[in-house]
């Protein structure tokens, strides 16, 4: 069975950092897209970063460039997102995601209604 389970998230001042993780089991990377996405208070669920490990693709939403990081630990069947320069807009529920690459390699796989299996979420909080 495939098992997302995200840690990580706290509260932080604007500016501060926070590293989120999410312990994966039940499938190997390189055959999914796995992604971060959030949900902010009173919006809709926003995908953040994605990840296609078997051809080294990122994505980043354009809020997050150059301030969040998203890696993958094979070792440790683990996704990260590293969050830096965080903004008090940083808060809400942070969710981790995969999507079977049913047909092939393609950033469509990143999208929020593909996404076949989610964690739980875990909360970050940006205070001003």
């Amino acid at each position: 069975e495939v098992q997302l389970v995200e840690s990580g998230g706290g509260l932080v001042q604007a500016g501060g950092s926070l590293k989120l993780s999410c312990a994966a089991s039940g499938f190997t990377f390189d055959d999914y897209a796995i992604g971060w996405f959030r949900r902010a208070p009173g919006k809709e669920r926003e995908g953040v970063a994605c990840k296609i490990s078997s051809v080294g693709n990122v994505y980043y939403t354009d809020s997050v460039k150059g301030r969040f990081t998203i890696s993958n630990d094979n070792a440790n069947n683990t996704l990260h997102l590293e969050m830096n320069s965080l903004k008090p807009e940083d808060t809400a529920v942070y969710y981790c995601a995969a999507a079977r690459l049913t047909y092939g390699v393609s950033s469509y796989y990143c999208h929020y209604g593909v996404m076949n299996y989610w964690g739980k979420g875990t909360l970050v909080t940006v205070s001003s």
